[in-house]
């Protein structure tokens, strides 16, 4: 088992329970993650190839055009997992620009779907690099909602260090468990703003034995997601 096992394993769990709705994601271990949670426990869970076909187990299951996605997202019948430039203690997400946004250091993405994404249905977020400098105090730009700007739901954060959620009485970020081999400190030193942290946090759960062979036989063999965790 490795640290990318785990990520995959706890971004799949973002869609636990979530039924017959489109899931949707960006980067390798969330798309993984998404296709394990619909080969195991989250059998009604809808996945795309990313443009505009439905699959299960690698086959066609039915054509989902890109213009449908927009009647999804108005629906509430989406949970997206992005990614984030910068993240605060809300769940405000930065996609579009680092400074000033009339005079930026580095331009980025721009705000794209995330405004509509994160007031309309569940959203998620996976963070390759658990840092300060994504984990801040105000983002730059507010590029998705988050819980203090009307957001419908953050529901997860998923790092190479930990898994957090908004489970507080203000909807602000809470330590929801360490990975194997991560200690608490660790990720309090990661992150720019106080964090909640429970008495006890418990360590992410590790993938079954069915869950790696899904993995490394059929879902990566080529074991790619390694590459997206250090």
């Amino acid at each position: 088992m490795t640290r990318a096992d785990v990520c995959v394993v706890a971004c799949a769990e973002a869609w636990r329970g979530d039924g017959a709705i489109l899931a949707s994601f960006a980067g390798l271990i969330p798309r993984l993650g998404a296709r394990l949670a619909q080969l195991t426990f989250s059998p009604e869970l809808l996945v795309t190839d990313g443009e505009a076909t439905l699959l299960r187990d690698g086959q066609v299951e039915g054509w989902l055009p890109y213009r449908a996605v927009f009647g999804m997202v108005a629906a509430g019948t989406r949970h997206v997992m992005m990614g984030a430039s910068q993240l605060d203690r809300y769940g405000n997400q930065n996609i579009s620009c680092i400074g000033d946004w009339h005079r930026p250091k580095s331009q980025l993405l721009g705000v794209r779907g995330a405004p509509g994404n994160t007031v309309n249905h569940p959203t998620s977020y996976w963070i390759p690099r658990h840092s300060p400098r994504v984990f801040v105090e105000h983002v730059d730009m507010v590029s998705g909602a988050g819980h203090d700007r009307g957001a419908h739901e953050i529901r997860l954060v998923v790092t190479d260090l930990a898994v957090l959620d908004f489970a507080t009485p203000d909807r602000s970020m809470r330590l929801r468990s360490v990975h194997p081999g991560v200690t608490v400190d660790e990720v309090v030193a990661a992150t720019g703003f106080s964090l909640t942290v429970p008495d006890e946090v418990p360590p992410t759960r590790e993938p079954t034995a069915e869950e790696l062979t899904l993995l490394r036989k059929h879902l990566d063999p080529d074991g790619l997601r390694e590459k997206e965790v250090r």
